[in-house]
């Protein structure tokens, strides 16, 4: 499992545009680099990054080989209901990681 950070307010007020924050550790190759013994290093890259409020899609973000190692994902969206906002990348060799977050909305 990869180490998930995520960042978004603990609360806000009904109708507040909130600003949500997450990273992830993945090395992000791709595939066109040669490694130190001059062999190509395998393609290993994150796919697709989808965040649900309650179970609503909210973003969705669909990756490339040149995105960076460690992919960071900033982006906002209306707190309309209390609830967990949960995240989902997914990508190449099988991988998968989630992470959630809870807001409390006011």
């Amino acid at each position: 499992m990869a180490n998930v950070l995520i960042n978004a307010p603990k609360t806000a007020r009904k109708g507040e545009t909130i600003e949500v924050k997450a990273l992830i550790l993945h090395p992000m190759e791709t595939g066109f680099r040669p490694g130190t013994n001059g062999t190509m290093i395998p393609r290993n890259i994150i796919q697709d990054f989808i965040a649900t409020w309650n179970g609503i899609e909210i973003f969705r973000m669909r990756m490339s080989p040149a995105i960076a190692a460690n992919p960071y994902v900033s982006f906002f969206t209306v707190a309309s209901e209390s609830g967990t906002i949960r995240f989902r990348w997914s990508g190449d060799n099988d991988f998968s990681a989630e992470g959630s977050v809870t807001v409390a909305v006011t």
